[in-house]
């Protein structure tokens, strides 16, 4: 199931059903066998409690071993989210960094798109196979890079799994030069959802006012958040 899709489901999953019935594990139970291919389903119908009991290397054990149906997806991004993002890297822009690039989707595009361009990516899980793309290994929110290293920053559906969502925007300012995108879904909070979400954005000044750029643009995308915040020399 595509990005454009996944977030339609959602809306009528979120917005049509009563929240009384939406979030009672008895109802939610069933989705969960389909997503997660009736594997740990105790553990990820809970992961919001288990997420703040585990230790970082449980965490990180916990991605590593996700089977569910969206992992074999090459990327959260909808269509027009990845045009946007291309766009954004048409003028000016001399280096790219990806903050939780998964598979590296869209480190590729971008290096199709932009050959010339040098991309590098980051998670917090080992990827070997990235197709020699650079690719350091971190915690988002603890990035061994140098301050104002890379003129585009991108983190796509990564900030809505980061406990301490500022910590994380901290970095990202830190390391860009010009630019910043943030994509997350326009979200409301359940705590039996299909992922593994533990913050959420229901409206646009949640994630603005977190971000804190005062030159920015933040527009609805397929049922994503796609911000771009344009760095000055205030920032």
């Amino acid at each position: 199931m595509n990005r454009k899709w996944t977030n339609r489901f959602r809306f009528l999953m979120d917005e049509c059903i009563p929240p009384v019935i939406r979030d009672r594990k008895w109802f939610m139970y069933p989705f969960y066998c389909w997503a997660y291919r009736g594997k740990n389903i105790g553990t990820v119908m809970d992961f919001k409690k288990k997420y703040f009991e585990w230790n970082e290397q449980e965490l990180q054990q916990f991605y590593e071993n996700i089977r569910s149906i969206s992992s074999d997806r090459n990327t959260d991004v909808s269509a027009n989210g990845i045009r946007m993002i291309l766009d954004q890297c048409r003028d000016g822009i001399g280096s790219v960094l990806d903050v939780g690039c998964g598979k590296g989707y869209m480190l590729r595009s971008i290096r199709q798109a932009y050959p010339g361009i040098p991309v590098h990516g980051t998670d917090f899980v080992a990827r070997p196979d990235l197709d020699g793309i650079p690719f350091t290994k971190a915690e988002a929110t603890r990035l061994p890079l140098a301050d104002k290293s890379f003129d585009l920053v991108l983190s796509s559906h990564t900030i809505e799994h980061i406990h301490q969502p500022e910590k994380l925007v901290k970095e990202l300012r830190r390391i860009a030069r010009k630019k910043i995108i943030v994509i997350t879904p326009k979200q409301r909070y359940f705590y039996y959802t299909l992922d593994e979400h533990i913050n959420f954005f229901p409206h646009r000044e949640l994630l603005t006012g977190l971000m804190g750029l005062s030159n920015y643009e933040c527009s609805k995308v397929d049922g994503d958040w796609v911000y771009i915040g344009y760095l000055t020399d205030k920032d």
